[in-house]
């Protein structure tokens, strides 16, 4: 094998990888939002947001919900 081709090879899998590792922590969550938030309201059931934040902090809200505010 030629080292053109030996190189191409290693940085083809270099690339590989890294798409690899980042399809599950960046972009499954991307396309699956409506998944993560019905997990998230299972495990959020039940508690109080208030009294879990600490004090002088504004509790947080969704980003991505539009604000009927504007």
């Amino acid at each position: 094998m030629s080292k053109n081709k030996r190189i191409a090879l290693i940085f083809g899998g270099f690339v590989t990888a890294v798409a690899a590792a980042f399809y599950p922590i960046f972009f499954y969550p991307l396309t699956h939002n409506s998944d993560y938030r019905e997990v998230q309201k299972i495990n959020r059931s039940g508690i109080k947001q208030a009294d879990v934040q600490p004090v002088g902090v504004k509790t947080w809200s969704d980003p991505f919900k539009p604000d009927d505010k504007r």
